[in-house]
């Protein structure tokens, strides 16, 4: 264990990122040429927040130069909560003092981001704290709309693998049903469907229901499946961003599923299975109309988080850990850090809370702007101009097993 009363310890919390390593490497490099130690805490809070001071890494230049281009997180990761309850706090606190930390990178998203904010509050001044922000999500409110590290690996791979799928439906003449990774955000899911092409890509940003009736999701992906076959094509991609499910109205996921929290009280909705879900309604529907296709349904995400970073994120992520141990050893604390235009933009804890509840401000799609624009373009959805068609009409209805009438009717809350 390293030595002295004003070390620096970094932690990693939430979920894997590409880019996790690289940030470690960098910081651990510059603070110790700066002259301090660096304790890496094993598996997030989770030993911690229990009291063991065992579980932890002493970190140098020798362990941790050459780490940058590896995936994963050599000091571990976890979403155990220190503010599970009082003890828990006070074995966390108890904790960093035993190991003589001063200093506090936190490596996560907007849930430790507010965890970080916490803690630097309930150690009055004892602990500086920098936050770096670390999720595939995206789903962080930095300036310039610069993205969170790990996601434009994230998208990358997801690209790649999805076009992979593209030509495998085209070859075997089959639908994939594709659900990626994303709280309550579509920006991963975007920019996979936005890159690859693919048929179909549906976020939750774009439905303003509170409570999104299941059918109207399956009648947006027939629209698009029933135009395809009009045109010669029974095969293609659609996307579904899994944040999707906390639009979904609960009486619909009731029926088959009863949502589970984490350790820090989100909707683990990666334990709703909403792909075989979607597959499987949307498998009935098309039935009914006699529509016979293959659907395969797929999930991607986990395949996303540990891989390797591009060097986007891994020239991104050496910049963040360099400039996290610049700021805090020059007298800052209570900051995300950021970059923008090549250098560092601390954004205070405070700047970015809901002033209410504390929380952290959440950064969606934004579907008033050309990118969102383009990419609704290069889809295939039934539109205005498809029923003011008659011809085109005609030969929708005749493909649905409808009457002309009944297929406006059926299909009316779904054309733009």
């Amino acid at each position: 264990m390293a030595k002295g009363k004003d070390n620096i310890g970094i932690i990693a919390v939430g979920g894997p990122a590409p880019g996790i390593n690289a940030v470690i490497s960098a910081a651990t490099i510059e603070a110790v040429n700066r002259g301090k130690n660096v304790i890496g805490i094993i598996d997030g809070f989770r030993w911690i927040s229990r009291g063991d001071i065992t579980k932890v890494k002493h970190l140098t230049i020798n362990n941790t130069s050459r780490i940058h281009t590896q995936g994963g997180s050599i000091i571990g990761i976890s979403r155990d909560n220190p503010f599970a309850d009082e003890k828990t706090l006070k074995n966390t606190i108890n904790s960093i003092n035993r190991l003589g930390i001063k200093y506090l990178l936190t490596i996560g998203g907007d849930g430790t981001m507010y965890l970080a904010g916490r803690l630097e509050k309930e150690m009055k001044g004892k602990l500086k704290v920098a936050h770096l922000p670390k999720t595939i999500d995206n789903n962080l409110p930095l300036p310039d709309n610069n993205s969170t590290f790990g996601f434009e690996t994230a998208k990358h791979i997801g690209t790649e693998i999805v076009s992979y799928l593209m030509e495998d439906a085209k070859t075997t003449k089959r639908w994939f049903l594709v659900v990626t990774m994303g709280r309550k955000t579509g920006h991963l899911a975007m920019g996979i469907g936005k890159s690859a092409g693919t048929t179909l890509t549906l976020i939750p940003e774009e439905f303003k229901e509170k409570k999104l009736p299941v059918r109207k999701i399956i009648k947006l992906m027939e629209g698009s499946i029933i135009k395809r076959l009009n045109e010669g094509r029974e095969y293609g991609v659609a996307i579904i961003a899994e944040g999707i499910t906390d639009k979904i109205d609960k009486n619909d996921i009731a029926k088959v599923s009863d949502l589970k929290k984490d350790a820090m009280g989100r909707t683990r909705y990666s334990e709703f299975k909403l792909a075989p879900y979607l597959k499987h309604e949307l498998d009935k529907s098309l039935n009914e109309k006699g529509i016979n296709l293959t659907i395969v349904d797929k999930r991607i995400g986990y395949e996303l988080r540990s891989a390797p970073p591009i060097p986007f994120d891994l020239c991104y992520t050496r910049d963040l850990g360099y400039s996290a141990v610049k700021y805090l050893l020059d007298g800052g604390s209570g900051a995300l850090i950021s970059i923008s235009n090549g250098r560092m933009s601390p954004l205070k804890f405070e700047s970015l809370q809901n002033k209410k509840t504390g929380a952290t401000n959440i950064r969606y799609v934004d579907i008033n702007t050309e990118s969102f624009e383009v990419a609704q373009k290069y889809m295939i959805k039934l539109s205005q101009n498809d029923i003011d068609d008659p011809k085109l009409l005609r030969e929708l209805a005749k493909l649905s097993g409808m009457k002309k009438n009944d297929f406006l009717e059926y299909f009316k809350e779904v054309i733009k």
